[in-house]
């Protein structure tokens, strides 16, 4: 009977230890494959460079987004964007920014070298969706460095009425700081102002004597521009001092002991003559309102009345008749706000205009 070979046990055995060890080593470099892959989408892919951004703009930390690679952006690439050129970058700081959280990447596509990276969130609870462009630039080491290939900033186009002081996200700016223009901006001229995108921009007015609720946008698009309008409406106190002003004014012109009192909105007709002095009184005075009209503020026309007494002598047989009338009128006018922060008003007629 023949006898099995001296040694096949152990030859069996060392197979089986290395069919193991090889199977080890497979399973070790799909681990080592697997943490690099998680490796590089965490802190070395396109998605973690604009994740990073999004963080920094999270904190508040605008003067360290404004350093990440494609942030920042000359005059050149914002007119080829179709962006003013002059547009202010008085907001591009901390206390200009909303919250912004729920920061979640959607998607990254890739063609060409350029990675476009969607990106969803939470800009001061309004959700939204941005998709920005990345490439790469260089490397450090052995992991790849990233940069924007279009910047992230974007812009926004502020028609403004009513008010030159204006705050966004609570901070406060005047018209002639942030325009090109200077202090001989014109107010009808939309102000141009760099944003951080994503981001939510609401404008608010709040002076002594124009305000208004906030007026919000979401910059969601880079390197595009947003128009938003904001038409500041008179406060309470405003107004009351013009309806001061406009009595007073009115008043005034009672004063006159004539038909028609001079630069007045109000006067009587008769065809024959008086006997006497006309004596005039308001009767009932205007309830004004105060409404912006470009860079200044206007009063619509209102009605109101005058009351006259004066006596007639007829031409014809010199019979005195005496007139008690009320005289309806309608008065308007425009209002100037000077340099020192008071106001000009040029009360009239729409006769007159």
């Amino acid at each position: 009977m023949e006898q099995p070979a001296a040694g096949s046990p152990r030859r069996a055995r060392l197979g089986a230890d290395l069919s193991i060890l090889v199977l080890i080593g497979v399973l070790l470099l799909a681990a080592l494959g697997a943490g690099g892959a998680a490796l590089y989408q965490q802190f070395y892919s396109p998605a973690s460079f604009v994740t990073r951004y999004l963080d920094l703009l999270a904190a508040g930390r605008a003067g360290d987004a404004l350093l990440v690679p494609g942030v920042a952006v000359d005059r050149a690439t914002l007119e080829d964007a179709g962006v003013d050129p002059t547009a202010s970058e008085a907001l591009l700081r901390q206390a200009a920014l909303a919250p912004l959280t729920d920061v979640e990447v959607v998607s990254t596509t890739q063609k060409d070298g350029i990675s476009d990276v969607t990106v969803s969130y939470s800009a001061n609870g309004h959700t939204g969706e941005s998709t920005f462009r990345v490439e790469q630039d260089g490397w450090v080491g052995v992991a790849p460095r990233w940069r924007f290939s279009a910047s992230p900033l974007a812009a926004v186009e502020l028609s403004l009425l009513g008010a030159d002081r204006f705050a966004v996200n609570g901070f406060t700016v005047e018209r002639g700081q942030v325009s090109a223009s200077g202090a001989e901006a014109d107010p009808t001229t939309p102000i141009s102002l760099l944003v951080f995108s994503p981001g939510l921009y609401s404008v608010t007015v709040d002076t002594a004597i124009s305000e208004s609720p906030g007026v919000s946008v979401l910059a969601d698009a880079p390197l595009t521009s947003t128009p938003v309008g904001v038409n500041a409406t008179a406060t309470d106190e405003f107004v009351a001092v013009v309806q001061q002003r406009v009595e007073e004014f009115l008043t005034g012109c009672t004063t006159q002991r004539v038909l028609k009192p001079t630069a007045c909105p109000f006067g009587y007709d008769v065809a024959n003559r008086i006997d006497g002095e006309p004596t005039w009184s308001i009767a009932q005075q205007p309830q004004v309102t105060v409404e912006p009209d470009g860079g200044s503020w206007k009063i619509p026309a209102t009605d109101a009345v005058a009351h006259i007494e004066v006596d007639i002598r007829s031409l014809f047989d010199g019979s005195i008749e005496h007139v008690s009338e009320d005289v309806p009128f309608q008065v308007n006018g425009t209002i100037t706000i000077l340099a020192d922060g008071s106001a000009s008003i040029l009360v009239g007629s729409p006769a007159d205009g």
